[in-house]
């Protein structure tokens, strides 16, 4: 696993190991780039369920000035905290040692995101429903893309609020829903 492109292309990024994560592959992380972006000129990305922060880390190296990623498990906020250091981008993540549920109260008033990255464990299918607490409690930005991986099987609903699903391809067992108003 790797930076894919951008200012810190080729870095490579550490995984918590076992099976208590499942990182993005690089693929699928370069179709996703491919998708939304593929660069940045600035904005907010919220990663819920940050595992290695691979998906934040390749929004900074491709321009996006900040991120928040939420992780509850401490072995794997020590992983993103080795990525960040090992990207040089200490100065603009902020790993948020918490459940994703509590993201609208954690999160700094005010902010705006740009890009939303909602990548549960497969089997918490519950949690793609953040997705809407996000939208209703008008946390993100007018033109704020949700991005949710989740298993080829299951089907995510049609629009998260006023954001609509946009792209729906399937890459192996992933499936990727692309949100935008």
């Amino acid at each position: 696993m790797r930076v894919v492109s951008g200012s810190r292309k080729g870095t490579p990024l550490k995984s918590l190991p076992g099976n208590l994560t499942r990182p993005t592959s690089d693929k699928v992380k370069e179709s996703i780039f491919n998708m939304i972006g593929p660069y940045f000129d600035g904005g907010v990305a919220v990663e819920l369920f940050g595992g290695s922060g691979s998906l934040s880390i390749e929004s900074l190296s491709r321009g996006t000035d900040e991120a928040y990623i939420f992780e509850k498990n401490p072995k794997a906020c020590s992983i993103i905290r080795e990525n960040v250091e090992k990207c040089r981008f200490t100065d603009n993540v902020h790993i948020i040692r918490n459940d994703a549920r509590n993201a609208v109260r954690a999160l700094p008033s005010g902010i705006k995101i740009d890009l939303l990255f909602i990548d549960p464990p497969y089997a918490e299918t519950k949690f793609y429903d953040l997705a809407e607490t996000i939208a209703q409690a008008g946390l993100l930005s007018e033109e704020a893309i949700i991005i949710c991986e989740h298993d080829k099987h299951l089907t995510l609903p049609d629009a998260y609020g006023d954001y609509e699903k946009t792209k729906n391809p399937i890459y192996g067992n992933s499936a990727i829903s692309i949100y935008m108003k």
